[in-house]
């Protein structure tokens, strides 16, 4: 491929008359010719959907997994993170708008994957990673890039809504990525954003992770006035056990005013009450994030109580584990990797 141009996407359709219908994601936007989808990453052109986002990445930095949040893959290692621009979701509470609601900068050169892998072996990172804005935008790029990285022993995280297609999504399984961060927006009695989205796809696609060989981490950020009901964590939760199980981990955080969302951040009796729902419904991990309390955030065992792990400031502080498992009653805990001393 030539430096400065865009690759055509691996997967859409042609429909007639030039229309194509882009099949990366559960959208699905249907094109006419020159027409961009809703990511604003992909474009019709002459009946060919091309990958204009390929490889223009708006940034790289060297992050802590447990930032993502993934708390049980990889303890204390770190991975390349890097982003694109746009998004297929736009909610209005976005912390980072900057990029997510961002039109493809023009001019900018396009970013090899051989340079990213390079520089995350090179700085001593254990994986990479696709953060900040949603990796959907840059999907035919993370195909060629955790290709790449996973022959140089680098595993391949996604932080993302989780709203591939399940071709989509098997795809990014077959060439090394197996952590997954999905957040999960919302339920069906959720009003006032994202109406468009059916949240239950989200479950399906992360329990196709979980049955492919991934492993995967429930992020349930709780925004007020919009996903803050009683009722809706209750479905979050029932989607949680029937599709994952309860060994599987889920983080309840704190929303914070930010875009077009001004309501005042979530209040931590409703985290701790949403925590405590989760854990007498038999999800065993429940973490409470956004809050800057180490207690909140540290792993027990399920069975005897043990303090397991400990963390502060999004690195492990105390790790106390007999391989997978608990020292002291032996009860397996949910791990995927090795923990890093770093």
């Amino acid at each position: 491929m030539a430096e400065s141009a865009a690759p055509e996407a691996r997967l859409y359709e042609r429909i007639e008359g030039g229309v194509i219908r882009c099949l990366i994601c559960e959208r699905g936007c249907v094109l006419k010719d020159g027409a961009a989808g809703i990511c604003r990453n992909y474009v019709n052109d002459r009946g060919r959907l091309l990958h204009l986002g390929y490889g223009l990445v708006s940034a790289v930095e060297s992050r802590p997994i447990e930032v993502k949040p993934l708390f049980h893959y990889w303890p204390n290692s770190t991975a390349l993170t890097f982003s694109g621009y746009g998004c297929n979701f736009y909610c209005p509470w976005c912390q980072n708008s900057h990029l997510s609601f961002s039109n493809l900068p023009s001019g900018m050169r396009r970013i090899p994957s051989e340079k990213l892998v390079k520089q995350a072996v090179s700085g001593g990172d254990e994986g990479l990673c696709a953060s900040f804005n949603e990796p959907v935008t840059l999907f035919d790029y993370l195909l060629d890039l955790f290709d790449l990285g996973r022959k140089h022993g680098l595993y391949g995280v996604l932080v993302t809504n989780g709203y591939f297609t399940e071709r989509a999504l098997r795809m990014l399984l077959e060439v090394g990525v197996d952590g997954f961060s999905i957040d999960i927006k919302g339920c069906p009695s959720a009003r006032g954003a994202l109406t468009s989205i059916e949240h239950s796809k989200v479950f399906r696609n992360a329990k196709l992770v979980l049955d492919t060989g991934g492993y995967v981490e429930m992020v349930y950020l709780v925004v007020t006035g919009f996903n803050d009901s009683e009722e809706c964590a209750e479905w979050i939760f029932e989607k949680h056990l029937e599709c994952l199980g309860g060994h599987i981990p889920i983080h309840v955080n704190r929303y914070y005013p930010a875009n077009f969302w001004s309501k005042s951040p979530t209040p931590l009796s409703r985290l701790l009450e949403f925590r405590d729902m989760a854990l007498k419904m038999g999800i065993e991990y429940v973490y409470v994030g956004n809050v800057g309390i180490p207690e909140l955030e540290a792993t027990i065992c399920p069975k005897c109580g043990k303090r397991l792990i400990a963390r502060h400031l999004y690195r492990v502080t105390y790790y106390k584990l007999d391989g997978d498992k608990c020292p002291r009653c032996g009860h397996k805990i949910t791990l995927r990797g090795r923990f890093i001393q770093k």
